[in-house]
């Protein structure tokens, strides 16, 4: 009898060796930032019917993320040119980010565009020239988060009285 309780550690003494103890994941985000730009033919800061999306202007996108693990004090800064595309919409992506989680990168996160150039000769006045600094999640799903700027615009330096009612 002794031998089989012998037996009986020994087996449980080398399974507990052979099981692996597995650091806890670390958290990793795919973070995309983007926002649009549009021309605001009746300088009314607003998207009206003869609004359009402007293509090739440029933003400068400012963004701060602090990592969410409890003795990190981490913070990943950077600032960014994007140009718009053919549909007015700038974008950045952050692949995957050490530490950032999507819930925890919404409370813990800033971000702010500010416009600096349009391509339109029509179009090139500055109405909202920068962003809010609020991220709203549009998209939380296995870790991939999708944050959107508040819009911004450029007006003519004329409203045309005609098309818009002044």
């Amino acid at each position: 009898m002794n031998q089989l309780i012998l037996f009986i550690f020994s087996s449980l003494f080398i399974s507990s060796l052979s099981s692996k103890v597995e650091p806890p994941k670390k958290t990793r985000a795919h973070i995309t930032v983007m926002g649009i730009v549009y021309c605001d033919i009746c300088s009314n800061n607003s998207f009206s019917r003869h609004s359009y999306f402007l293509p090739g202007a440029e933003v400068r996108m400012d963004c701060k993320f602090k990592a969410s693990w409890p003795k990190t004090r981490e913070q990943i800064s950077f600032s960014v040119n994007r140009t718009t595309n053919r549909n007015g919409m700038y974008k950045l992506e952050i692949p995957s980010v050490d530490g950032i989680a999507c819930g925890q990168a919404a409370i813990h996160s800033s971000c702010e565009a500010s416009l600096m150039r349009s391509s339109s000769k029509e179009c090139n006045v500055p109405g909202y020239k920068s962003s809010t600094k609020e991220i709203a999640i549009q998209v939380k799903q296995q870790n991939i988060c999708i944050y959107r700027l508040n819009a911004l615009n450029f007006r003519p330096s004329k409203t045309d009285a005609g098309l818009c009612g002044n």
